[in-house]
């Protein structure tokens, strides 16, 4: 049962078929934000879950260990919960003629592809405009202070967000969906969404989100290294890019970055496009001191985010391909 993403069927459900359909139609549409308005978005309503157990379990007056522990608890607590219902809206993709259209649209709605490119798009947009607008617009996705970032940190900002949520909101959550299904892309979103929230190294999150950070780390090993493969065999496709700098750089920048996993699609992207991703970077209270990822110039421009967005669209489509390819190898030895 679980390996049904890839060896399960039956006639009323192919879990890869629908894979392969909520993929087209995420790119095609993104979220759906008419429903939206009036009902949470999973994402949504798994951090308002999060946000219950951070307020009463994590506590400062409570000591190191204390805090690790019921911080392992939560993320324990919600993966067996996610895991369930995950489990019960695939048991009824299996046994309900209609079961599959349900789960249709939940794993629409966990794939963000589309709106990943839309917010990086809307950051172009708005820094043609002005650098207020750009900063605006950049600090719906990234974390750091927008305020200290000049119009070519804007712009590095976007490709690294690019970069890496190519990684955690594509092509984390097919790879798990395809090995375990929708209780694997479901905890997998569940876990990711507990290390944004609570796995930072800050005196409040350090210890009560420890567990959920290392799980994380853990469950993009495979995909951040995937995603990087996928953004150099983009780079053969996209004209101005070049895989032969983008293989170079991530083999020799990937291990630079603070995160485990992250500087793999950036090393990627950076290479590519032979500029400079990562550096020293303001957030809210503190500055990182990073080493640059790249060979290129940090004096990253509008048009490099249109270049980047071109080898994200092409790295998606390499993305289908080889779940594709999943199915078809899965068809020829049935």
């Amino acid at each position: 049962m679980f390996t049904f993403g890839i060896l399960v069927q039956n006639e009323n459900f192919d879990p890869l078929l629908l894979l392969i359909i909520a993929i087209i139609l995420d790119a095609l549409f993104g979220d759906l934000k008419i429903l939206f308005r009036f009902i949470d978005h999973p994402v949504i309503f798994i951090g308002k879950v999060i946000t219950i157990f951070d307020r009463k379990l994590n506590r400062e007056k409570r000591n190191e260990l204390d805090r690790v522990f019921r911080g392992a608890f939560t993320v324990f607590l919600l993966t067996v919960a996610s895991g369930l219902f995950g489990y019960s809206i695939t048991w009824l993709s299996f046994h309900h003629p209609l079961g599959w259209a349900l789960e249709l649209f939940l794993l629409t709605s966990l794939l963000a592809g589309r709106s990943l490119y839309d917010h990086v798009l809307e950051v172009a947009n708005s820094l043609k405009i002005s650098l207020d607008d750009g900063q605006k617009a950049v600090a719906h996705i990234v974390g750091r202070n927008p305020r200290a970032l000049d119009k070519f940190g804007v712009a590095r900002a976007a490709i690294e967000s690019a970069a890496e949520n190519l990684s955690d909101g594509v092509v984390a959550p097919i790879f798990w969906y395809i090995i375990f299904g929708f209780p694997g892309l479901l905890i997998y979103k569940t876990i990711n969404t507990m290390d944004s929230m609570i796995g930072h190294k800050t005196p409040k999150y350090e210890a009560f989100g420890m567990t959920a950070a290392r799980l994380d780390d853990a469950l993009n090993i495979i995909p951040a290294r995937l995603t990087a493969l996928f953004i150099i065999l983009a780079s053969f496709f996209v004209p101005t890019s070049s895989p032969v700098n983008s293989l170079k750089i991530v083999i020799r920048d990937s291990h630079k970055h603070r995160s485990l996993n992250a500087g793999w699609p950036e090393a990627a992207m950076a290479g590519a496009l032979k500029i400079a991703l990562a550096g020293p970077r303001h957030y809210k209270n503190s500055i990182i001191n990073d080493p640059w990822i790249g060979n290129g110039s940090a004096k990253v421009l509008v048009k490099d985010i249109s270049r980047a967005l071109y080898l994200y669209s092409v790295a998606n489509l390499i993305n289908l391909g080889w779940v594709s390819s999943v199915m078809l190898i899965r068809v020829s030895l049935s």
